[in-house]
């Protein structure tokens, strides 16, 4: 789930932190610059786990900042390929299953991912799973609700690099972007066996076993 990911950058320290080591108020800059940010193709960074290298600082002309080159390791947050996450529903719509973690909420299960059969309800914006296809009775379903634990395993990564900025005007009318995609996005899937709401297979594993308890009751 959590990588650590090698970069490089160039990095000032402000003359106010000439005192500091330069080991201390690198770090102080890295982490203002890229914690809790996503860094494209890498992942969400956490924060920055140790410096591996560090250059001799160089004050530019204008300039009074001391300029560092420097190499570090930074920890992200990347789940690898099909891993298996816990994380609860945070929404529901027609467009799929919205899930979080608590430090990062752009994880979704498409319709496509859900276990068959599967249907939307518009008016209670909620998934159910039938998983006895010989009924049909609402009351045989299973629901995605708000803040129910799912298992979920990862099936891809999609990175955005929208352009950022003000919104655009166009006539003298500002235009805002309503398809601005988020920057990491993780697609899920529970459409396999032991994936979905621990609730679903919590209950089946005491149904197993209080069928257990009555066949050995039948027994003596």
């Amino acid at each position: 789930m959590f990588q650590l990911a090698v970069l490089k950058d160039t990095i000032p320290v402000h003359p106010n932190a000439f005192g500091v080591p330069p080991e201390q108020a690198l770090l102080k800059e890295l982490n203002k610059k890229y914690a809790n940010r996503v860094v494209f193709d890498v992942g969400l960074a956490i924060c920055v786990f140790d410096l591996t290298r560090v250059g001799d600082g160089v004050v530019h002309f204008g300039d009074g900042c001391l300029w560092y080159k420097a190499t570090f390791r930074l920890v992200v947050f990347r789940p690898f390929a099909s891993e298996v996450i816990l994380a609860k529903v945070k929404s529901s719509s027609e467009d799929g299953i919205r899930l979080s973690i608590g430090f990062f909420d752009d994880m979704i299960i498409p319709p496509s991912y859900l276990p068959s059969p599967s249907a939307f309800d518009p008016n209670e914006q909620l998934y159910f799973w039938n998983p006895n296809s010989d009924s049909s009775h609402l009351s045989h379903f299973s629901t995605h609700r708000s803040q129910n634990a799912t298992t979920s395993r990862q099936a891809n990564t999609c990175f955005h690099d929208d352009e950022p900025g003000p919104p655009m005007a166009v006539e003298g009318i500002a235009v805002t972007n309503p398809n601005k995609r988020p920057p990491y996005t993780l697609v899920c899937s529970i459409a396999e066996q032991g994936l979905g709401l621990l609730a679903w297979w919590d209950s089946g594993g005491q149904d197993e076993e209080e069928q257990g308890d009555d066949a050995m009751q039948e027994d003596v």
